[in-house]
């Protein structure tokens, strides 16, 4: 009984090491991730810009925290009924989602893991996530324009 309790014991401190690694070297991929300068209203922010397929996977899963006026800044294949969901993200989010043109057509909240899918109400290009309350303290609403200084 010790021998095959001690084999249990090593195992499951394996597979906790190895998810602790895989974990850390996907919260250190969005060290990578280029910066695009957006503003909304009179608002000027570099955020982080996901727009590769990988990019908007990884999104922002595994951050613990996320300064004041950073977000990421989602760039779709095409204007489509996007959604989004939070999958091992651990920070407390706003979505916007916004036209080709910029305007944004929803702003919605997402909670820490949850799966339910978040979408938005009419054909996007854009999505941008906030730290929660973001919009609505700087006075963002639906109806306002995105611009995006070209990369």
């Amino acid at each position: 009984m010790t021998f095959k309790f001690l084999r249990c014991v090593l195992l499951v401190g394996c597979f906790t090491l190895l998810i602790q690694v895989v974990n850390a070297q996907e919260a250190t991929q969005h060290q990578t991730l280029p910066t695009v300068q957006i503003t909304l209203q009179d608002i000027t922010l570099e955020v982080e810009y996901a727009h590769t397929f990988e990019q908007r996977a990884m999104g922002l899963m595994y951050r613990k925290t996320l300064c004041g006026q950073c977000g990421m800044l989602f760039k779709f294949s095409g204007s489509k009924k996007a959604s989004m969901w939070m999958q091992n993200t651990f920070l407390a989010l706003d979505v916007a989602f916004i036209t080709s043109d910029g305007v944004i057509t929803d702003i919605k909240p997402m909670q820490p893991h949850d799966l339910t899918s978040v979408g938005a109400s009419q054909a996007v290009l854009y999505a941008l996530e906030m730290n929660q309350g973001w919009f609505a303290k700087n006075g963002i609403k639906v109806g306002d324009k995105m611009v995006i200084k070209t990369p």
